[in-house]
C-alpha cells in the first residue's frame, strides 16, 4: 500500500440551495483498496459518487486525486485522469453488442484523429483493432467472452452489470466506482461478482469504492467501512467494527422506542 493516498476527501460538502446534501466528508483511499460507502436511501453515497467524478462541484471542501485537484478538473476530463464509474441504474447502450459496448470504454485512450479514422488510414485501422482485442479481453476477465456478439438488451440482468464494469476497465482507470453493482442479483451472482471485484484488484492492481445496499456483500468485500446518514459521516473503520456499532444499527433500523 502507497503511503500517499489515490483519493482523499477533505471535508467536502454540498449544498443544493437551502439542503446540506454531503457535510464536511473526509476519507482516504490507498491505492490497492476496496473500500465501502454505506448508508441508508437519501445518505448522500451517490452524491459523493458525483462530486468524485465531476458531475458535481463541492461547495466546500476539497477533493484530490493522484495529486489532482478534482474539485478543479472539468467533469469531462475526470475520465482521462482515471476514474471511471458505474451506475445504480444500468446505462449500456442497449441495442449494441456487448464487446461494441467495451469498445466505447476503450476509444477513450485513442490516438488516431477523427480524420484517420473517416479516411479508413492504417494507423485508425490497427486501433480499431487494438480496441476490440482490450474489449475481448475485459469480456474474458468479467466471464462475458461468450457473449461478446449478443446485445446488450438481451443479456441477462447479472451479465448486463458486469458489462458495466467492462466497460469501466476498458477506459484504463486506477479507481474504479461501482454504485452499489449487486443490487438485484441472486446470491449465486453475488457470490460470482465479489469474486470479479477481487480479481481487479489482486490481478490488475485497482483501487475500488463502492456503494452498496447488500450488507453482506460489503461486509464479506471492503476492508473499510464509511458509512453516511443525511449526508454526514455516523461511523468509519473495519467491518466488524461497523457491524456492532449503535449508531449504523440505528440509521438503518430506526432509533429504538
Amino acid at each position: 500500500m502507497s503511503a500517499t493516498p489515490l483519493l482523499k476527501l477533505d471535508q467536502a460538502t454540498i449544498k443544493f440551495g437551502g439542503l446540506v446534501a454531503v457535510k464536511e466528508v473526509s476519507f482516504e483511499l490507498f491505492t490497492g483498496d476496496i473500500f465501502g460507502l454505506i448508508g441508508p436511501n437519501g445518505a448522500g453515497k451517490t452524491t459523493c459518487f458525483n462530486l468524485i467524478s465531476g458531475v458535481y462541484k463541492p461547495t466546500s471542501g476539497e477533493i484530490g486525486f493522484d495529486g489532482i485537484p478534482l474539485h478543479k478538473t472539468p467533469a469531462n476530463k475526470i475520465a482521462e485522469i482515471g476514474i471511471a464509474r458505474t451506475f445504480q441504474n444500468i446505462r449500456l447502450f442497449p441495442t449494441l453488442s456487448a464487446i461494441e459496448n467495451v469498445m466505447v470504454g476503450a476509444y477513450l485512450r485513442r490516438k488516431t484523429g477523427i480524420g484517420s479514422a473517416i479516411g479508413y488510414l492504417p494507423s485508425a485501422i490497427k486501433e480499431t483493432q487494438e480496441m476490440r482485442e482490450k474489449a475481448m479481453h475485459w469480456l474474458e476477465v468479467l466471464g462475458l467472452a461468450d457473449s461478446a456478439d449478443a446485445r446488450s438488451v438481451d443479456l441477462p440482468y447479472g451479465k448486463q452489470r458486469r458489462l458495466e464494469i467492462a466497460r469501466a476497465m476498458a477506459t484504463e482507470p486506477k479507481l474504479l466506482l461501482l454504485d452499489e453493482p449487486a443490487a438485484g442479483m441472486n446470491p449465486q451472482e453475488s457470490e460470482e461478482l465479489m469474486n470479479v471485484v477481487r480479481k481487479l484488484r489482486s490481478e490488475f492492481n485497482k483501487t475500488i469504492l463502492l456503494i452498496e445496499h447488500d450488507m453482506k456483500f460489503v461486509m464479506n468485500l471492503c476492508e473499510r467501512i464509511l458509512v453516511l446518514d443525511h449526508g454526514e459521516e455516523i461511523a468509519s473503520g473495519l467491518p466488524q467494527d461497523i457491524r456492532n456499532n449503535e449508531k449504523v444499527i440505528a440509521a438503518y433500523l430506526g432509533e429504538p422506542s
